[in-house]
């Protein structure tokens, strides 16, 4: 069974930046792509970006260019660079491997306790 552990939210000022890290466990015998997703209250959990093994990053339009996904291999860990928060970028952030089908994204595993980052002056 596959467990995510995503760590390094935090209160910051508009205009600040954070970085998010997603530890892995368990066995994966297949990767798609690793991915985060953010859930802001009374909204549905949304698709930020994701990661696949090639290297190769794709991101959610409202946060291309602020947002940036790394990771040492597909598995473990994976980080999420924020830079330039907005106050709209306020969620619960969760890591997960993901698919893509009918032009949506879906987590494949269960979900982690998630990680506050908070934007707020």
């Amino acid at each position: 069974q596959v467990q995510y552990v995503e760590s390094g939210g935090d209160l910051v000022q508009p205009g600040g930046s954070l970085r998010l890290s997603c530890a892995v466990s368990g066995s994966i015998f297949s990767i798609y792509g690793m991915g985060w997703f953010r859930q802001a209250p009374g909204k549905q959990r949304e698709w930020v970006g994701g990661i696949f093994s090639g290297g190769q990053a794709y991101y959610a339009d409202s946060v291309k260019g602020r947002f940036t996904i790394s990771a040492s291999n597909v598995k473990n860990p994976v980080y999420l660079q924020m830079n330039s928060l907005r106050p709209e970028d306020t969620a619960v952030y969760y890591c997960n491997r993901f698919q893509r089908s009918s032009g949506a994204y879906y987590g494949l595993d269960s979900w982690g306790q998630g990680t506050q980052g908070t934007v707020s002056s």
